[in-house]
C-alpha cells in the first residue's frame, strides 16, 4: 500500500477523501499526518493529538464485495486487526470499547472512524481513520487516556508501527469477503471491554442504568441486559458507557 506523510492537515479522513476519483479500481492508499488540526473521533468529539508523538492516519480503501448491511462488520474487523497487531507488540489488557475504542486495561490508547463512500450497488470505498496514542506522555485533562509508552514504558518507532499495522489490516480486509458475520461478531464479543460486567450507563436524557453488555447485533448495536433476562439494544448515540 502507498503511504504519503504530510505535515499538518486538518483531518486525514476529509484530506484522504479527494483521491477517491468516482470508481472502485485504484489501489489502496494510506495518509500519515505529523498534526491534525481537526482529528475527528465518535459522536463529533475531536482526536487530541500531540504533533510527532502519536500515529494519526486514514487508509482509502476500495470494496468491490461490501454490502451496507455488513458495515459493522468492517468496522469490527478493523477493530480486531489494531488489537491483533498490538498484541504482537506485547501490550497488555487490550479489548474494544464499543463499538471501536482500543483499551489497554482502562486507558484509551486509540480510536477508529470508519466512512464509507456509498452508491447504488452499496459501498463502493471505506476511509478508514486510526488514530493510536504511541510515545506521549501527557494527556491534559483527559484521565482515562493512556499510550503505548506510560503503558510499557518503551519508546516506539512510529514508522515501523505504521508498516506493521497497515500489514495486518490489508490482510484482515482481503479476508472480510470470506469470513461470516457469526465469526466476527464472535470474536469481536470476545475482546468487548466489561463484556459480561455490571456497568454504568448514561442515557440521552443524562439518566444513568445498570447493565450489563452481552455482545451486539450484526448491525453493531449494543446488546445489553438491563435487568434479569431482559435485554435491549441501543446504537451509538442513544447511550454512553461511564468508567
Amino acid at each position: 500500500m502507498r503511504i504519503l506523510k504530510v505535515d499538518a492537515i486538518n483531518s486525514t479522513n476529509s484530506f484522504i477523501r479527494k483521491f477517491y476519483e468516482g470508481n472502485t479500481d485504484f489501489e489502496p492508499v494510506c495518509v500519515r499526518a505529523i498534526r491534525q488540526t481537526q482529528g475527528r473521533g465518535q459522536r463529533g468529539s475531536n482526536w487530541e493529538s500531540k504533533a510527532g508523538e502519536n500515529l494519526t492516519f486514514s487508509i482509502l480503501y476500495p470494496q468491490k464485495k461490501l454490502s451496507i448491511s455488513r458495515y459493522f462488520l468492517l468496522s469490527a474487523t478493523i477493530s480486531l486487526g489494531v488489537l491483533d497487531f498490538l498484541e504482537s507488540k506485547n501490550i497488555p489488557n487490550l479489548k474494544v470499547k464499543w463499538p471501536n475504542d482500543i483499551m489497554s486495561a482502562k486507558k484509551k490508547i486509540g480510536g477508529i472512524l470508519i466512512e464509507n463512500i456509498v452508491k447504488t450497488e452499496g459501498i463502493v470505498a471505506s476511509i478508514i481513520g486510526i488514530g493510536l496514542n504511541i510515545n506521549q506522555n501527557e494527556f491534559n485533562d483527559l484521565p482515562s487516556a493512556g499510550s503505548l509508552k506510560t503503558i510499557t514504558e518503551k519508546d516506539f518507532d512510529l514508522d515501523d508501527l505504521l508498516d506493521g499495522l497497515i500489514d495486518v489490516l490489508e490482510r484482515k480486509l482481503e479476508q472480510l469477503p470470506d469470513k461470516t458475520a457469526t465469526e466476527i461478531l464472535e470474536e469481536y464479543a470476545r475482546h468487548m471491554f466489561r463484556l459480561n460486567k455490571v456497568s454504568v450507563f448514561e442515557l440521552p436524557d443524562s439518566t444513568r442504568i445498570n447493565g450489563i453488555i452481552r455482545g451486539v447485533t450484526t448491525d453493531g448495536k449494543l446488546n445489553l441486559e438491563i435487568e434479569d433476562a431482559v435485554f435491549k439494544t441501543f446504537e451509538l448515540k442513544e447511550i454512553k458507557l461511564l468508567y
